[in-house]
């Protein structure tokens, strides 16, 4: 497993350097498991971190049935958020750093305690958030025109590009996330609009997901670290000049502006 899961990183890890696409990964494994995605979403974590980066956090992807009928899978995924993901709102984003963006509204966790499955509940959940915060995430493929299944896009780091968070702290008690609507503005025009209830019933279920699936696998989610728990609505293409505002009720809002340059 490992030779097969060590040229599949390797296949990816290209794509950043050259910045071109490559063909799904599923028709060289065809039988291949869910461990073999992760195991070559792992490989290039590893990569990453040799070369300085930082896991700062997680994303759980594929989390509302929206999301999954636009991708055409059935199940939840996650992925690892390092530091070179992370940007501030209303600053520019280089939109070269991306090869087919889209944009995702979603209420980020940041942990106060370490959470480790399994067993996690989601009292338990609950009480290691320490604050939440309005987001956007830029989800991106390094697989040809998003043809992605789900074994391409865990073996692709969940589709994760990019992080952006609002600077407004929210105690997990002034808000329901089951029912915390948003609004999602790309270039001034509204674009969609969801609720925290799409994401696995409530955000705080994917938060209990996610915890316990990286559990067994020896992953704690670290005080400090951020967790995406899904997106509120489908996700939408964004381009280089684009400005993104989503609106969460309860937790304010946050704007990315992708950089009408498009440079690396």
């Amino acid at each position: 497993m490992d030779t097969a899961a060590h040229k599949a990183a390797d296949r990816l890890l290209e794509v950043y350097r050259t910045g071109e696409p490559i063909d799904p990964l599923t028709p060289d494994h065809p039988d291949a498991s869910i461990e073999l995605a992760y195991r070559i979403q792992q490989l290039q974590v590893e990569q990453w971190t040799l070369a300085g980066d930082v896991v700062k956090g997680h994303k759980v992807g594929l989390a509302s049935r929206a999301i999954q009928r636009q991708m055409g899978v059935d199940q939840p995924d996650f992925g690892h958020l390092t530091a070179s993901m992370f940007h501030l709102e209303h600053q520019p984003i280089p939109a070269g750093r991306f090869l087919q963006p889209r944009i995702e509204p979603e209420v980020a966790f940041v942990l106060g305690r370490p959470l480790a499955g399994p067993g996690v509940t989601a009292a338990e959940a609950a009480r290691a958030v320490d604050f939440v915060l309005p987001a956007l995430e830029i989800v991106d493929s390094r697989i040809r025109d998003w043809k992605i299944g789900i074994f391409d896009t865990i073996a692709d780091n969940a589709s994760s590009g990019g992080v952006i968070l609002g600077s407004r702290p929210v105690s997990l008690s002034e808000a329901d996330l089951r029912l915390i609507g948003c609004t999602l503005h790309i270039g001034g025009e509204l674009t969609a609009t969801g609720a925290g209830g799409a994401v696995l019933g409530s955000p705080l279920n994917a938060l209990v997901w996610l915890a316990n699936t990286v559990g067994p696998l020896g992953v704690t989610l670290e005080p400090g670290h951020v967790v995406l728990p899904g997106s509120m609505t489908r996700a939408f293409p964004v381009t280089a000049g684009d400005s993104i505002v989503a609106n969460i009720s309860g937790l304010g809002s946050v704007t990315a502006v992708l950089d009408g340059k498009d440079e690396k």
